[in-house]
């Protein structure tokens, strides 16, 4: 091998050693916390996975880190969010180059037998939000190395997660200090393809069995939308879903029911403003953001509306629109996760006691 060759390779390996070498590996851990809130008589597991991230330097010091909470999306998991989404080497890499001191971050497993639980207490499914805003966050506080005060815990999601999110903070704002929406679905979950216009209630007609939903991606929405009513307007005498829905087909004629209409609107983010203006004044601060081009028409108009309304009552919080669509720029190097959300977290999360 010529002396150029030789050196060329000798640099190219090195390279490749420091590029792998250069973001320090943070510790992913797996917990399962039985919740009592989360009881139920319809087949949920009380018992309830946990992925928890743990900073590079964590096993090493003595250090308490502020905690990140993150809740994902309809479909999705905790577990997936490590082995699709990389959120861990992603934080890593966050972390090395100072984007965000060490932190924390949770991510419980909010997947249901209907593929979400909306973060949302129900008599039918348990109580997500308890669970979520207090027995998961005692869970941490009692186990982990945190600085266990609201000024040191955030919130945030992405989708289901991200509404999720917003509500959490509303009901929990003595727990979190701050909180972050990545497109937060369903702020109103009667508007544009959940609304009166959508197909998706006349072929929850045509379905009778769970299977039929939650199999593939072909029932999505129909799914969500049975996933939403057993979380928002749950039925225990109406099999097969025990749900009432806001719209229903009788003999291919489309009914409203206004009374679960008026329940889901109370239960949404938008609905409970009205009811949380004091909680949400109490946040540090409140940041949502939304892709212009996103595939979930709802999605861009009701962000637009929720910030307005909380512009309207005089409520300080950052509203973004970027040039994306529901998933396509999240956990990229570029994306809104990196270049935003942490950031926003590094400048507004206390990370000494």
């Amino acid at each position: 091998m010529r002396k150029l060759d030789l050196l060329f390779f000798i640099s190219f390996f090195l390279s490749l050693t420091i590029s792998k070498a250069q973001y320090p590996e943070g510790n992913v851990k797996t917990e399962y916390l039985y919740s009592e809130v989360l009881e139920n008589e319809f087949g949920e597991n009380p018992n309830r996975r946990v992925t928890i991230y743990l900073p590079p330097e964590y096993s090493e010091s003595k250090q308490r880190y502020p905690v990140l909470y993150f809740l994902h999306g309809f479909t999705w998991s905790d577990s997936l969010m490590i082995a699709e989404s990389q959120f861990d080497k992603l934080l890593d890499k966050a972390i090395a180059k100072d984007i965000i001191e060490p932190v924390i971050v949770v991510m419980p497993n909010h997947f249901t037998l209907f593929r979400g639980s909306w973060y949302t207490n129900s008599k039918l499914t348990g109580n997500w939000a308890d669970f979520t805003g207090e027995d998961l966050v005692n869970f941490v506080d009692h186990n982990y190395r945190t600085i266990s005060n609201r000024d040191s815990r955030g919130i945030a999601g992405h989708s289901m997660g991200g509404q999720g999110a917003i509500k959490i903070a509303m009901l929990f704002s003595d727990i979190f200090s701050t909180v972050y929406a990545l497109s937060p679905a369903t702020l109103d979950p009667t508007n544009s393809e959940f609304g009166i216009q959508g197909e998706a209630y006349k072929r929850i007609n045509e379905i009778s069995t769970r299977e039929e939903l939650i199999t593939d991606w072909n029932e999505f929405l129909p799914n969500a939308i049975v996933a939403m009513g057993r979380a928002f307007s749950p039925n225990l005498n109406k099999p097969p879903f025990y749900a009432d829905f806001p719209y229903e087909y009788v003999n291919d004629s489309l009914i409203v029911n206004y009374e679960v209409l008026e329940l889901w609107k109370k239960k949404s983010a938008m609905g409970m403003v009205d009811h949380h203006i004091e909680d949400l004044r109490k946040l540090n601060a409140i940041k949502l953001d939304w892709g212009r081009n996103d595939g979930f028409d709802h999605i861009p108009t009701t962000c637009l509306l929720f910030s307005k309304k909380l512009e309207n009552l005089g409520i300080n919080h950052f509203a973004e629109e970027y040039i994306g669509n529901h998933s396509n720029k999240l956990f990229t190097d570029d994306g809104r996760v990196m270049k935003d959300m942490l950031p926003f977290f590094n400048t507004y999360l206390k990370f000494e006691e």
